[in-house]
């Protein structure tokens, strides 16, 4: 479905690509009856889940978001002399657009397309966008980007640039995170690049810190999960039973994000139900730090070739831009 609305000037569009709920329920019974039990990631983003992660991008302990940042800023001239303008610039994972905001007017690129799988948050995000750059032609696709990288607009002849900010490859496992990167390299075509921001190896008190804030918003969103899923699909999990735990796992350098059931319970959800001992856990997401060569050496056997990398000071983070081998 297909929606087009003039906002001060520019072209907005909305492609409505979102995952039917079957699939969502289909997954949640596979992942919480597998052994050990795990929710995908991706299942974060509802409209809720999409708000307390910009939340989680604004707290102290929280440093990728405010270090990637300081790195497009402060490299910005150099950034646009690497990527050039005039691009179709696509960006899998939006969420708020809030860190392509600083390559708009200095890539000017022929359109953006924002991909995200929360259908109203994306919509919400992409005409604020659209009507903060009135020049600029927004193509919101609603659409799992995990399972699908098409593009349903395009522009003939326009070198395609995929911009993957805030180090969300590191939710993939390492051999899921190299396919990953094969599907963006045969997205973008061979004349295309990716722009992408990784997070690296570094203190484990510094990670720790960074997934168990002192508010509690990374809390918050975790257990958001278990709501989304009593609301969508008729579950009944008791949110005041499970906790948030997050910690850095050295021998495979990732962070990992579980909610861990604080008594022996049954959940059920429609017909099936699941049996939690004391303790048990779900495991709901990965996230894996790297080395610059590593990252780079899953690059290149996924068809890209390094061109450019940006750090901060303290070597906390990078942006990372590669051109597809040829």
């Amino acid at each position: 479905m297909n929606k087009q609305v003039n906002k001060q000037g520019s072209k907005y569009r909305f492609f409505d690509l979102q995952p039917k709920t079957t699939d969502f329920h289909t997954e949640i019974i596979r992942g919480l009856g597998s052994t050990p039990r795990f929710i995908p990631p991706k299942f974060f983003y509802d409209e809720r889940g999409s708000q307390l992660f910009a939340g989680i991008c604004k707290t102290e302990e929280y440093y990728p978001t405010r270090t990637e940042l300081a790195i497009i800023r402060e490299n910005i001239d150099d950034i646009a002399l690497q990527l050039g303008s005039g691009c179709l610039l696509v960006e899998p994972g939006s969420g708020e657009s809030s860190k392509v905001r600083e390559l708009l007017d200095v890539l000017q690129p022929v359109a953006y397309l924002p991909m995200d799988i929360s259908s109203n948050f994306l919509q919400q995000e992409a005409q604020k966008l659209a009507a903060e750059f009135p020049w600029l032609d927004v193509h919101a696709v609603c659409t799992d980007f995990t399972t699908s990288m098409t593009l349903p607009y395009t522009e003939e002849g326009k070198q395609r640039i995929a911009f993957f900010p805030g180090s969300t490859i590191g939710n993939f496992e390492p051999d899921e995170a190299e396919t990953f990167l094969r599907d963006i390299a045969c997205m973008v075509g061979a004349d295309g690049g990716l722009l992408i921001g990784v997070d690296l190896v570094k203190n484990s008190e510094i990670l720790n810190a960074a997934y168990n804030d002192a508010t509690g918003i990374t809390a918050a969103f975790n257990l958001n999960l278990l709501r989304r899923i009593n609301r969508e699909l008729g579950a009944n999990f008791d949110l005041d039973q499970f906790t948030h735990k997050a910690f850095f796992n050295r021998q495979k350098s990732r962070i990992e994000m579980h909610l861990v059931s604080q008594v022996a319970q049954q959940v059920s959800i429609a017909d099936c139900c699941f049996e939690f001992a004391a303790g048990e856990t779900i495991h709901t997401e990965n996230s894996h730090k790297y080395t610059i060569e590593d990252f780079q050496d899953m690059a290149r056997r996924a068809g890209f070739e390094p061109v450019k990398v940006w750090t901060d000071a303290e070597e906390l983070f990078s942006l990372q831009f590669f051109s597809v081998n040829k």
